[in-house]
């Protein structure tokens, strides 16, 4: 087991569209794990989701990148993101080599979360985070594996104390501002930001990035991924943001070790 590393760590956003094929995200994560870099990974299992709930004459929808999440399928959320899609992922990176521990971010109360826009549903706008639990898996030598399911901790609310379904873009960004991350990166099934030409934009500042999604060149599931990374890089100097393409080998250890791929932002 690597020993625990006091410098800032990196967060990793993955979802199942990049994972598979030709990529090596997860032989990256754990190259990095072993080579005693401080790794938090946060995964998505969207496609995955909406299987099951189609099996269950469940229609999925979305409105600007956020699942619209009634009763019925915040109980198939919560049972792929914190057991199913989990514990598969903790897994695959145990069987090559790291070891992982997973869990959501209910534990702890790690994410604490209000229901954002009632026509969501169940779909939780992030409060608050509590590091700790993360911290802990990282002190004991694991990579932290974190489900993007919040607590509800609206006052007076019957669903209080309840899960919600948060965007595990929108998690990661948050819990790469409150570890105050090196890094967040989002492994993507694009290249990364495009501009009107589809060409990738290599940088932007967070005054460009927030100009480009307010004028709708990103769109659909880019949405919720620039906030994200607006949201961790906030107000920290020095810290950068990256969405690269997970599918393409080798691309989150070139990412980390700083070569140019898919779109960085900073502050």
């Amino acid at each position: 087991m690597s020993q625990p590393n006091a410098a800032p760590p990196v967060v990793v956003k993955i979802g199942g569209s990049t994972l598979g094929g030709n990529d090596t995200s997860l032989q990256d994560l754990v190259a990095l794990h072993r080579a005693g870099r401080a790794v938090v990974v946060v995964h998505g299992g969207g496609n995955v989701i909406s299987e099951w709930m189609r099996r269950q004459n469940l229609a999925p929808n979305f409105v600007n990148g956020l699942r619209v999440t009634d009763a019925p399928s915040l109980e198939i959320v919560v049972a792929v993101l914190g057991g199913l899609v989990n514990k598969e992922l903790a897994a695959l990176l145990q069987n090559l080599g790291a070891l992982t521990i997973g869990i959501s971010g209910m534990d702890g109360c790690l994410l604490q979360a209000r229901v954002a826009k009632p026509e969501l549903g169940y779909v939780g706008e992030i409060d608050r985070v509590n590091p700790a639990p993360v911290q802990a898996i990282l002190a004991a030598g694991f990579i932290p594996l974190v489900s993007p399911i919040a607590v509800d901790v609206t006052d007076g609310s019957e669903h209080a104390g309840q899960p919600l379904n948060v965007n595990g873009d929108t998690a990661a960004g948050a819990l790469a501002h409150a570890l105050e991350a090196e890094r967040v990166i989002f492994l993507t099934d694009v290249a990364g930001v495009m501009d009107n030409g589809g060409r990738v934009i290599p940088r932007l500042d967070a005054r460009s990035a927030a100009s480009l999604r307010a004028a709708g060149v990103a769109r659909g599931g880019m949405l919720p991924k620039l906030d994200a990374c607006l949201a961790a890089i906030a107000g920290r100097a020095g810290a950068s943001a990256h969405i690269i393409d997970g599918r393409e080998p080798g691309a989150l250890m070139q990412c980390v070790n700083g070569q140019a791929t898919g779109t960085r932002i900073t502050a």
